[in-house]
């Protein structure tokens, strides 16, 4: 089976598929977090929601894994180096306190994942300290543990934490799809130019598509 994608059709495999949601949390997503404190619009990372969320249902209905990923830090900060705190001139920083508690710290209401996307019971949730998934936590053992050897991607930021983690994965030998309209950034020009360097070259990092046709491959 195939799925209709850029540069060239995606090799489907229906059995060892999954869906990884990179980092859509109320930090990055809802006025007042993290990324609004960086002077961002956080409407434009909104307006995957609704497609997010139909993919998300498209992999639960098939019986197919869905991961999601959120980035935060323990609360003493000691997986929080100064070269990430101290960077740029935000009106806060992460582990300043903020209107939905302490910035991207783990079990501080701003670092969960918004309701409109929120992991069942059973789904996995992955806490990274960094940009990718695989630094410094359990992702890779638990794709071993899933048999998982394709990945469609969806999430914030395209050019960031998402295009990292699909770099990560693409190095260890996963087969890596993005889902363009499930995917953000606060700057579209850098998803533009993120998604162009993914499939360049014959899908260096991996493949692209719209949600529609990862829909329909799930549902044939």
């Amino acid at each position: 089976m195939k799925i209709d994608a850029q540069p060239f059709d995606f090799p489907f495999d229906p059995q060892t598929i999954g869906l990884v949601v990179i980092d859509m949390q109320r930090d990055f997503c809802e006025p007042g977090g993290f990324g609004e404190t960086l002077g961002n619009d956080v409407s434009l990372l909104r307006q995957i929601i609704p497609t997010t969320a139909r993919l998300i249902d498209a992999f639960r209905t098939a019986g197919r894994p869905v991961i999601h990923t959120r980035e935060c830090h323990r609360p003493d900060l000691s997986d929080l180096p100064s070269a990430k705190r101290d960077r740029g001139a935000p009106t806060l920083r992460i582990g300043d306190p903020g209107p939905m508690g302490r910035i991207l710290i783990a079990g501080e209401d701003g670092a969960d994942i918004i309701p409109e996307l929120y992991p069942l019971p059973g789904e996995t949730v992955i806490d990274k300290p960094g940009k990718g998934a695989f630094y410094a936590t359990p992702f890779g053992e638990v794709l071993q543990r899933m048999g998982l050897k394709q990945l469609v991607f969806a999430g914030v930021t395209t050019e960031v934490c998402v295009q990292t983690t699909m770099r990560e994965a693409n190095d260890r030998g996963y087969d890596c799809l993005l889902a363009t309209d499930a995917t953000e950034s606060y700057f579209p020009a850098f998803k533009q130019a993120a998604i162009e360097m993914i499939t360049a070259q014959g899908a260096i990092v991996g493949w692209a598509t719209p949600t529609d046709k990862i829909v329909q491959a799930l549902n044939a």
